[in-house]
């Protein structure tokens, strides 16, 4: 299915959204598509893990780490900026089309499976209107059913916002 039929998609007027994680960019700007919102940079997130009893015990005999940081690709990295609410399923496939053309074809069908695999995270959300503030969504704020730790190393991490960009 190409943009031209897109219209007719299932998500074509979902509104995509990120659910309250903590997140920032990293690295140097590759592909500016010139949106609001969006670096071009690439975005790691950060994910408390969460243990049972007997979890946490081993957890703590390994020291193992307390958190997740998945960091994204280019592409996904894109997609994440792109979804804060305010745009519709087939504005995300507009955009990731004028800027990746060929390597994200087809659009809509790679766009969607990409969502699936980030609402499959609990990390996304589909609304059927703009998400307008009503929960936080920018870069660098732990929510509020995480405790991140705040003394974690977090050289390079980008986490200012953009001009315009959704808090």
């Amino acid at each position: 299915m190409d943009l031209a039929n897109a219209s007719s998609h299932p998500l074509a007027e979902q509104f995509p959204c990120r659910t309250p994680v903590w997140w920032a960019r990293v690295g140097p700007e590759e592909r500016n598509p010139g949106t609001v919102g969006v670096s071009g940079r690439n975005v790691v997130l950060r994910i408390e893990k969460r243990f049972n009893r007997l979890e946490r015990w081993l957890a703590r005999w390994f020291r193992a780490p307390r958190e997740v940081r998945r960091p994204l690709d280019r592409m996904n990295s894109m997609v994440w900026e792109l979804c804060d609410g305010s745009r519709t399923f087939l504005e995300v496939c507009a955009v990731l089309n004028d800027v990746f053309a060929e390597e994200v074809a087809p659009v809509v069908s790679r766009t969607a499976m990409a969502l699936a695999q980030l609402q499959r995270n609990n990390l996304l959300l589909m609304l059927d209107e703009p998400l307008n503030g009503r929960w936080c969504i920018g870069p660098g704020l732990t929510p509020d059913h995480q405790s991140l730790d705040p003394r974690t190393d977090l050289e390079g991490y980008d986490v200012t916002r953009l001009p315009d960009e959704a808090a």
